[in-house]
């Protein structure tokens, strides 16, 4: 069976780099296919949401496994309180934090 139709065809080479960009587009079944010029990424957002991730993870400490042991050892125990006051204040306090960011 011939594929190019018989004639000692010899494949072409790109002649500048700019004509075949390699592993940006894959079609079916992993084939990599050159990338089109029109090609755009566009990464800026996503990296801003990702420093602005990495700047709040870094504001949240380690936990501290010797408070948490001693508060399940407290619930266990039934001495453990919950003062509703500071709860609902904390919760406000991460929503108004929240809905800062959002507008940010």
């Amino acid at each position: 069976m011939k594929i190019n139709g018989g004639g000692s065809a010899k494949p072409v080479s790109p002649t500048r780099l700019q004509d075949v960009t390699l592993c940006t587009n894959r079609g079916h079944q992993g084939a990599v296919t050159p990338a089109l010029k029109s090609d755009k990424i566009d990464i800026t957002s996503l990296s801003a949401q990702l420093a602005q991730l990495e700047k709040a993870l870094n504001a949240v400490g380690e936990v501290d496994v010797a408070r948490v042991d001693a508060i399940k050892q407290a619930i266990s125990e039934g001495r453990f309180r919950i003062d509703s006051e500071v709860v609902a204040e904390k919760l406000l306090q991460s929503v108004r934090e929240f809905l800062a960011n959002q507008k940010a």
